[in-house]
This record gives C-alpha cells, structure tokens and sequence, in this order.
C-alpha cells in the first residue's frame, strides 16, 4: 500500500514539474459538404466479340428518385432487359422483359431437343445424366 502511495506522489511530482509533455492539440475535423439534391448521370456499355460478353446501364438521380436500365445476354438466347425507378415513396419497382436475340424467321424447328438452326450454323446439345455410386 505504501508504494502505491510512494508511487502515485512521483508521478504527480513529474507532472507538475513539467518533465511529460502536455498533450497535443486535437487535429482539426474535415466536415464533409452535405448535397441536399444529389444529381449524377452515368452508364456504360460492353459489347465482346471474343467472349460474347454483352451488357450494359445507364442510370440517372435527382434528388430522391433514381431511375435507369441495365441489360445484358441470358444464356439462353435471350436479352433480358431491366427498367428500374427507385423514389422515397414507392421505394424500389422494376419491369423485366426478355427479347430473342435472333429474328424469329432465323429460327427453325428442331427435332425434340436434339439440333436447331440459327442461319446456316447447325448448333447440336446433347443431354446426359453422370453415373453415381455409392460405396459403403
């Protein structure tokens, strides 16, 4: 107990001396401007060749409401396109549509799942299911 007493004293003793250096000011606060109408505009577009990568978005705000369009190429021969509008009293609504990427005349019928034709390319899918086993 003694030294803890001894202890505290000669710490109050160097501090009153002046021997630990007060602390530094606090450094200065940056406050961040604050946009009460936040306005941008922006898009891009990626169109592929080589890896047939395709898609794209544009999207505006003003102030609260927010609205665009993005699309791109399902895998399934299709393009999906979105349209979107988002605003603090509707909140979030979008509409979905699906467009053939090929002229429909370009499409011909196929025998159940086996062949079909776009143009003059043949494209051939075949299914098949793994083999499992099981071994206890």
């Amino acid at each position: 107990m003694a030294f803890k007493l001894v202890l505290l004293l000669a710490c109050a003793a160097v501090a009153s001396a002046g021997i630990i250096a007060p602390a530094a000011p606090l450094a200065a606060v940056q406050v961040e401007e604050y946009d009460p109408h936040p306005q941008y505009t922006y898009g891009y577009d990626v169109q592929d060749a080589l890896t047939g990568d395709s898609k794209s978005q544009v999207e505006n705000r003003d102030g609260g409401v927010v609205s665009g369009q993005y699309s791109l190429n399902d895998a399934d021969g299709y393009r999906r396109i979105v349209d979107y509008t988002s605003d603090p009293i509707n909140g979030f609504n979008a509409v979905v549509r699906r467009e053939p990427l090929a002229a429909p005349a370009l499409l011909k019928a196929a025998p159940a799942g086996l062949a079909y034709t776009v143009g003059s390319g043949l494209v051939k899918t075949s299914y098949a299911s793994p083999l499992i086993s099981y071994a206890y």
